[in-house]
């Protein structure tokens, strides 16, 4: 494999891009070409807000090609085009060998959830504290326990295991890997439904139960009926909010409502939505984003 190396002002990355794509690119891959220097610049904005502008100044594009030859004929077709002004060939060069399945496994570990509750990758043994442990490799669906969010849906559902309280029948929605799915199981679910809008997360999540050896109806959202002792919703506040009274209605009375994928300043909007059906209150944060929860 060998790699073309290019610079670009941000009004010919799109153009760039495109045109390394016709020449039989692998990949291209677009960064900031100032990153880890005074120059660099933020690109992209929270969640549910637009990005302050649309590219960085200086671009480095990267495009991966089977062979030199290629990588070469590409630099020469394009440094002859009228848009490459501007533009700078920066190198062609072979790209290293590597064991990309080690790598890839290497930048997952095990994650703590508790103390005593851990996601373990299967190439990783579970740590010697570890009384409860989901397995789980990173996929095609969210959820790998890495994300605060998912960490802090995963802390309410162990927390309510070390009290003694049951979770009863339970609502995964927007089950992604199935990973609250699978924790809600570990630590004394009844019953469970785990649902999502995408066919391939409904997959995943049957896939990793089986591997937990937990048992789990799986579904689009269609499947979820009736009434839950327990709620779970780690999505984007944004579908939150239009979903509030379709959560709310499978909401057993005394049972719990459980939210994630909500930032900190989006607590109060989620509140006065949920309002005429819940009082929601923030039960955890961590890194920017809260956990959110409501008793009914």
């Amino acid at each position: 494999m060998f790699e073309l190396i290019l610079l670009a002002p941000v009004d010919e990355v799109e153009t760039l891009s495109d045109a390394l794509e016709a020449l039989d690119a692998l990949s291209v891959s677009v960064e900031d070409a100032d990153a880890h220097t005074p120059a660099e610049q933020a690109l992209f904005g929270e969640p549910g807000m637009p990005p302050p502008k649309a590219g960085w100044e200086r671009s480095r594009i990267v495009a991966l090609f089977a062979t030199e030859a290629l990588a070469r004929d590409a630099a020469s077709v394009l440094q002859v085009q009228d848009f490459f002004s501007g533009c700078q060939l920066v190198a062609i060069q072979a790209v290293p060998e590597q064991d990309w399945v080690r790598l890839t496994q290497s930048q997952f570990t095990p994650v703590e959830i508790t103390p005593e509750f851990w996601i373990v990758p299967t190439w990783h043994e579970p740590p010697a504290q570890a009384k409860q442990v989901i397995r789980l490799d990173p996929g095609l669906a969210f959820g790998t326990g890495t994300h605060p969010t998912t960490r802090m849906c995963l802390r309410w559902i162990a927390g309510q295991g070390a009290a003694g309280k049951s979770l009863g029948r339970v609502l995964d929605y927007g089950c992604g890997s199935g990973i609250l799915a699978i924790g809600a199981a570990k630590f004394g679910a009844v019953e469970i439904d785990a649902v999502d809008i995408d066919e391939a997360a409904v997959e995943s999540t049957r896939a990793n139960a089986q591997a937990n050896h937990v048992q789990l109806q799986t579904g689009l959202p269609d499947k979820a009926v009736g009434s839950y002792q327990t709620v779970l919703a780690n999505i984007l506040a944004t579908p939150l909010r239009v979903l509030a009274p379709l959560l709310c209605g499978h909401v057993q009375a005394g049972g719990h409502l459980v939210l994630a994928g909500i930032l900190d300043r989006q607590a109060e909007e989620l509140k006065a939505a949920y309002a005429p059906y819940c009082q929601l209150e923030v039960h955890d944060a961590q890194e920017g984003w809260i956990l959110m929860t409501a008793q009914f």
